[in-house]
């Protein structure tokens, strides 16, 4: 038995490290509430029981996928970012990452979007899971908005708030133009976008210093992802 336990861990660990993964793919194509436990089995060749096993209930299950999600999130663009220096490069940063993030997820859909379209009036653990993980990563923004502030790179009198604000917002309307809409050219204006946004909230120093390098490196890295 000693022997043979942590094999069979391993085992089921892989096993719903699998699960949750085409779990993932079902819920980016259709959505956390597509989400069923007898689709999810049909498509790992399993029992409903056997999928059951590794999740207690349909909505343990859609927890777990926003977590891998929320997971992915940070390792593709809020970890990332952290390495770039504090302040307006980090903030630059951050944007060129998120709308990097956005591009790649054009085919299947961002499920921080479709969660908020699905679960805007539905309380409930899945809706304080989605917006717990909404409000860290605004949060983040927000810190590093104030250390942009703090390291004079942006105006004094510069609403961290408004500014976050923003920037969600040409996040979106980039998701609804290239998704929806499938309006070419839209990474390109959610970059103009931010930079307007951000030379608009820009104090004299990063005008004439790091600015103008810093916008020509964030738009070559986001015509990389078109």
């Amino acid at each position: 038995m000693t022997d043979t336990t942590p094999k069979f861990m391993r085992k089921g660990e892989m096993t719903r490290a699998a699960i949750l993964d085409v779990a993932l793919g079902l819920a980016s194509r259709d959505g956390l509430e597509g989400l069923t436990i007898g689709l999810l089995a049909d498509k790992m060749n399993m029992s409903k029981s056997g999928v059951f096993a590794h999740f207690g209930s349909r909505e343990d299950l859609q927890i777990e996928v926003l977590k891998l999600y929320h997971h992915h999130f940070e390792q593709e663009v809020f970890y990332p970012s952290m390495k770039d220096p504090r302040g307006l490069p980090r903030l630059r940063g951050m944007f060129m990452r998120w709308v990097k993030r956005v591009t790649m997820e054009i085919a299947s859909g961002c499920i921080y979007i479709s969660g908020a379209a699905e679960y805007d009036d539905r309380p409930g653990a899945i809706r304080e899971e989605l917006v717990g993980m909404v409000r860290a990563w605004q949060d983040a923004l927000h810190r590093c908005a104030e250390q942009a502030i703090a390291m004079g790179h942006l105006r004094a009198d510069t609403d961290p708030q408004q500014l976050v604000y923003e920037m969600y917002g040409l996040i979106l309307a980039l998701h609804h133009d290239a998704r929806f809409i499938k309006r070419p050219g839209s990474v390109n204006r959610a970059q103009t976008g931010f930079d307007r946004l951000i030379e608009s909230y820009c104090s004299n120093q990063a005008q004439t210093e790091d600015a103008p390098a810093a916008k020509q490196n964030s738009k070559s890295a986001v015509k990389k992802t078109a």
